[in-house]
């Protein structure tokens, strides 16, 4: 009898965190970086059709294609990884529609709504603001990694780097003249982008705390932890604030842990829409 999805993969899961960190760190990385373009794609992904302009939604999906296109390199190259380890090689479907919420690595920020905090039960509508400054602070950091990742000793990651930078490029370019134009727009237009940066500012944190997988990599050779880029990240930040007339929140403490599978209450919806599908008929040919 063929075991059940969810039970293949949780063998797997297992047996690959009873291996030593030292061989599965590569894998967990770029596991990582997958999640990370696969679910922001996806959250961006929910604009298509309700842009506010046509313009705007076509360039939102351009975005979105684009980040959906680096998970699929990445989540092909985990598979090879991890057929490596397990002696089975799983396919780009296996990463995105087959794995529950914890095994998701992806940083917390990538899977909030496109509003701000809520009250109680409160539902607000979406917030244009909040999804280009994401998009900003997002792309401001990925813009100093890919180049980083390029010089990987993993050689399909360097590739896949090279790629992604010229894509993150635009993403930048179209988020920072974005959150400049709104930024030093209206009144409202300023406030809403002013109220975005203070509600995602902190979940940046996340993306800067270096935990033994980043360091194990990192001494491989594989990646440069990301703590490194920080000031460089810190300036692209600041000149584009600045131009913005926006101000930088004071620090935080705060630092989430979507990148140790425990995510915020938004996740579970986002894997819901995303994978029901997919489960719904799975193996189905299209």
């Amino acid at each position: 009898m063929t075991q059940p999805i969810d039970a293949r993969d949780n063998a797997l899961h297992d047996a690959i965190a009873s291996l030593p960190l030292a061989r599965t760190a590569p894998l967990q990385y770029v596991l990582r970086l997958a999640d990370n373009a696969l679910v922001l794609g996806q959250r961006n992904a929910e604009w298509c059709g309700h842009g506010p302009a046509l313009e705007e939604d076509i360039a939102m999906a351009n975005i979105s294609l684009d980040l959906i296109g680096q998970a699929r390199l990445l989540y092909g190259h985990a598979g090879v990884l991890e057929g490596r380890l397990t002696g089975r090689e799983r396919h780009e479907d296996d990463y995105a529609y087959f794995r529950n919420e914890r095994d998701f690595r992806n940083w917390t920020l990538q899977e909030l709504p496109h509003h701000g905090a809520l009250a109680g039960t409160a539902r607000a509508d979406r917030d244009y603001a909040v999804t280009i400054m994401r998009n900003f602070l997002y792309s401001a950091l990925m813009a100093e990694l890919w180049p980083a990742l390029e010089h990987s000793s993993d050689p399909q990651l360097a590739a896949i780097a090279a790629k992604s930078e010229k894509e993150v490029r635009y993403h930048l370019r179209h988020a920072a003249d974005w959150v400049v134009r709104l930024g030093d727009g209206t009144d409202e237009s300023h406030d809403r982008m002013q109220r975005a940066l203070d509600h995602l500012f902190p979940y940046m944190n996340e993306c800067f705390a270096a935990d033994d997988v980043e360091r194990e990599a990192a001494a491989q050779g594989v990646c440069v932890l990301t703590a490194d880029l920080r000031d460089a990240w810190e300036a692209t930040l600041d000149a584009t604030l600045e131009d913005a007339t926006l101000q930088r929140p004071a620090p935080s403490a705060f630092v989430s842990t979507g990148k140790h599978g425990l995510h915020s209450e938004h996740m579970s919806y986002l894997l819901a829409e995303m994978q029901s599908l997919a489960r719904a008929h799975p193996g189905a040919q299209w």
